[in-house]
């Protein structure tokens, strides 16, 4: 089949821009390694139930008035909901204090199910590994206008030469934990913590998810996950023990699980939408002016409506 524009990466920036040229009349195809698009809004079934394993939360933005319709768009079909303004804060020496800010928002069915909605209709190749890009072509083959939905060390190992300046990225690795009942405070929602040398974000994943369950999924400081990213297993012990210490729960969990994230989140914006030259663009939450899941859907969508006007 011919195609005007291949996307590879099947999260929700590639999602997005693979959106806008099918609704603008043209071919495309999507690309993803993974058994089902979702990218850094992944979950995994544990247990019997999907947990969040990626992005905590996202935030509209008064700035994104496209994403803004999609938000309610997907709030009004159950997709996304409203969850809190309000997360705690602890301090190194576990002093805890309430920080309101803008309104979080969550998914009832896991954050994956935001991608999976972007991708219906769209055609969406899973479980393949892409190893060779140039512009126009994908493995050797006509792709039309290819763009690479994924953070730029990634684009590297498959591109020879990407006309982009190297971008530095966070490695996170999120740990569940699951109790046999709950046992932290009801108004927990999310936590931030400062100076800790292993924890840096805890979620109340029962809460965000809205169906109550006794589980947190916790993301490491960078530090903690470089130095664990051959062995992700390797940092529960110390996620385990800070959390406990910083929420008072005296019982160990019942399971536990990580998830490496090497390229987590980009430690700078690049200020720009996306990058585009002939045959070859780039998008996603490192092109713009924050990385966000915002940035990630305007990146994509910003994109799409620039190769479908061409």
């Amino acid at each position: 089949m011919t195609v005007d524009v291949t996307v590879v990466g099947g999260g929700i920036s590639g999602l997005a821009c693979a959106r806008v040229v099918r609704d603008a009349g043209g071919a495309v195809r999507v690309i993803d390694r993974g058994r089902r698009p979702g990218g850094r809004l992944a979950s995994r079934t544990l247990d019997g139930r999907a947990v969040d394993l990626g992005a905590s939360y996202f935030v509209v933005g008064d700035d994104h008035a496209g994403f803004a319709r999609v938000v309610a768009d997907w709030e009004a079909r159950g997709i996304a909901r409203p969850w809190t303004d309000t997360f705690s804060a602890f301090d190194a020496d576990g002093a805890e204090t309430r920080k309101t800010g803008p309104m979080r928002w969550a998914t009832p069915s896991g954050s994956r199910s935001l991608v999976l909605d972007l991708a219906d209709g769209v055609d969406v190749e899973s479980g393949r590994e892409v190893e060779s890009v140039a512009p126009f072509r994908v493995d050797g083959e006509d792709a039309g206008e290819v763009v690479l939905a994924m953070p730029e060390p990634q684009a590297r190992r498959v591109v020879d030469g990407i006309p982009v300046a190297s971008q530095e990225w966070e490695a996170v690795i999120a740990v569940v934990l699951r109790w046999d009942e709950r046992r932290w405070p009801a108004d927990l929602h999310g936590a931030f913590v400062n100076d800790d040398p292993d924890v840096s974000f805890i979620a109340d994943d029962g809460d965000r998810r809205g169906d109550g369950a006794p589980v947190l999924v916790v993301h490491t400081t960078g530090a903690a996950a470089r130095r664990h990213l051959g062995d992700p297993d390797g940092v529960v012990a110390p996620v385990v023990a800070a959390t406990r210490r910083l929420l008072g729960i005296e019982a160990e969990p019942v399971a536990t699980f990580a998830h490496r994230w090497t390229f987590a989140r980009p430690a700078a914006a690049t200020g720009e939408p996306f990058f585009h030259s002939p045959g070859l663009s780039l998008c996603g939450d490192a092109w713009g002016a924050s990385a966000a899941v915002r940035t990630a859907w305007s990146s994509g969508d910003a994109l799409g409506r620039a190769l479908a006007a061409s």
